[in-house]
């Protein structure tokens, strides 16, 4: 399960940067706390950053569930493309947020294959 807890602190640690860009961009447009909004590129960031940190809630108990139950390589494998559907969100959403659509793709799939097999696996054995 290595692997699996790897890959998972990957994830966080790119929530972590993701959260510290948001911040770089509170800083540089003048958007003060406590406000999510008055800059349209600060805006950007913090979605991206909420974003993540709503698939996270997802994505680390699925890719727990899915390595103890299925395969510890298949959902590392996954959890990558996870990974990687998040940093092309971020582009894509930064860029111009109509289209996000890929990089929401590459999050959405490995959460729901993750989430379902790793249900599935933990069903089959109760069975």
């Amino acid at each position: 399960m290595e692997l699996v807890y790897v890959v998972m602190g990957c994830a966080l640690l790119q929530f972590f940067a993701f959260g510290m860009l948001a911040g770089v961009q509170r800083m540089k447009t003048g958007v003060e706390a406590p406000a999510i909004s008055g800059n349209d590129i600060f805006e950007r960031y913090f979605r991206v950053h909420y974003n993540t940190m709503e698939q996270l809630v997802i994505f680390v108990p699925a890719i727990y569930l899915y390595g103890t139950y299925i395969s510890v390589n298949w959902a590392a494998g996954l959890g990558v493309v996870f990974i990687i559907g998040r940093f092309v969100y971020l582009k894509m959403y930064i860029a111009n947020p109509k289209k996000r659509g890929i990089g929401f793709g590459l999050t959405m799939v490995p959460n729901t294959i993750l989430l379902l097999g790793g249900i599935g696996g933990a069903a089959a054995r109760l069975l």
